[in-house]
């Protein structure tokens, strides 16, 4: 199979590094990539947005199969439009990608078809916004309703806070994102990220894991994009699991195919498992990042088979194999992240990490001068697998250690939950 994947993150290494394992694979090419990409595909530069470029760089190349990575170009409705072209895409419709598109979207759905949830009140003006924060008191969660890069969420724990963030989303801090809020009662519990791999008819479990959004230890500091991921995740246990099954992600596709936008790609729901059971935070249509990177370390099955059977509604057929090791990666970031990173500074040893369970995947990196530099705000992960969540944080973090990269910095606390789970229970 000749593939085309679209992206240039950790995300995509992962799943580039996992497809050019297959046997099926002929020849993969990646749009924009990266220098880590660029050791296992071709990289090829194309304008995402022009899809009818993409579509006769397909015809051209004879791609059999598009592989999308990030969420902007599936709420753009790239893969309608390759579709149009007779073109297989691995990615959901624009009018399924609303799900991650609009959270007001998503938080109606779980409205009419009683999909368990926090609490919300939707607002188009700063007036409205506010006196609705006033009235329901902090803490509370603001949210941009469109896609804001993992940075248009605020945990209000003041009503000045509050007040703050709305401000910051009606003045434009977000673009086009921010001209909506989605308002949410705040939940307690723990956070989980469950993964289902859809073909529009049905999900299949795919997967577990656990991300911090905070830049610093302790879960503090602002949101990002992520600072790490360990999989699998413990309070995903096989009950929580079906529960989430059961309540959050059958309704789901079934409201979804009665809207006329039957979902296929992959599924990613952001979970509060509360004392109640698990509750809906937010609705992802991509593979996480970087969740994908600790994934696709302990996936033992054929990435493209189950990608194929994914787009050819075959997937009721399909099982999906993990291995039993744990998997932990370590977000290496910029100087100035999640602000203004500092690009440009140089990363060396990356050549003596990799091996016996641990992989680099490069997310913002660039080559200048033959030099490997920093070209973003999460530039590394650095992704190890142990028997343990534990073993792997401790291979990880060695990793991290070997890595020549004043400039840069990480959370050193990365899978502290589950660490703290092995401890208890040994």
């Amino acid at each position: 199979m000749n593939v085309l994947l679209l992206g240039s993150g950790g995300r995509e290494h992962a799943l580039a590094w996992k497809m050019a394992a297959s046997p099926l694979l002929t020849r993969l090419y990646a749009s924009p990539g990266n220098p880590g990409i660029g050791k296992l595909a071709e990289l090829v530069k194309l304008d995402v947005a022009d899809h009818s470029a993409v579509a006769a760089f397909c015809q051209e190349k004879k791609i059999d199969l598009v592989v999308v990575g990030p969420e902007g170009p599936l709420v753009a409705g790239i893969a309608d439009d390759l579709r149009a072209w007779g073109i297989r895409v691995f990615g959901p419709s624009k009018a399924a990608a609303r799900l991650e598109g609009s959270k007001g979207f998503t938080k109606d759905l779980c409205a009419r078809f009683n999909i368990p949830t926090a609490a919300y009140g939707r607002f188009g003006d700063l007036a409205s916004a506010k006196a609705y924060v006033e009235k329901v008191g902090a803490p509370i969660v603001i949210k941009a309703d469109g896609l804001a890069a993992g940075k248009g969420v605020t945990i209000a724990m003041t009503l000045d806070e509050a007040n703050a963030a709305l401000e910051a989303c009606f003045e434009g801090a977000f673009g086009a994102a921010g001209a909506e809020v989605v308002v949410e009662e705040f939940l307690t519990g723990e956070e989980a990220s469950f993964f289902c791999l859809c073909d529009g008819a049905t999900a299949l479990p795919f997967g577990t894991a656990q991300d911090h959004k905070r830049v610093g230890d302790g879960d503090t500091g602002p949101n990002t994009g992520g600072m790490g991921a360990y999989s699998p995740a413990p309070v995903m246990t096989p009950e929580m699991t079906e529960r989430t099954m059961r309540e959050i992600v059958e309704p789901t596709m079934r409201g979804m195919a009665e809207l006329g936008a039957p979902f296929a790609g992959i599924l990613f729901a952001g979970l509060m498992i509360t004392e109640s059971g698990p509750k809906l935070i937010e609705y992802n249509t991509r593979f996480g990042d970087p969740e994908c990177q600790v994934l696709m370390m302990r996936l033992k099955d054929d990435l493209l088979v189950l990608l194929n059977a994914a787009v050819d509604g075959q997937l009721a057929h399909m099982s999906i194999r993990w291995s039993d090791a744990a998997a932990l990666t370590v977000v290496m970031a910029a100087r100035g992240y999640p602000g203004t990173p500092e690009k440009g500074s140089v990363i060396r040893g990356l050549d003596t990490v990799e091996g016996e369970g641990v992989q680099v995947f490069h997310a913002g990196t660039a080559v200048n001068g033959g030099a490997l530099v920093a070209n973003g705000g999460r530039v590394l992960n650095v992704t190890a697998t142990g028997k343990t969540v534990g073993e792997a944080q401790a291979k990880a973090y060695a990793a991290v250690d070997r890595i020549d990269w004043p400039q840069g910095f990480c959370r050193r606390d990365i899978g502290w939950q589950a660490v703290a789970r092995e401890k208890a229970g040994a």
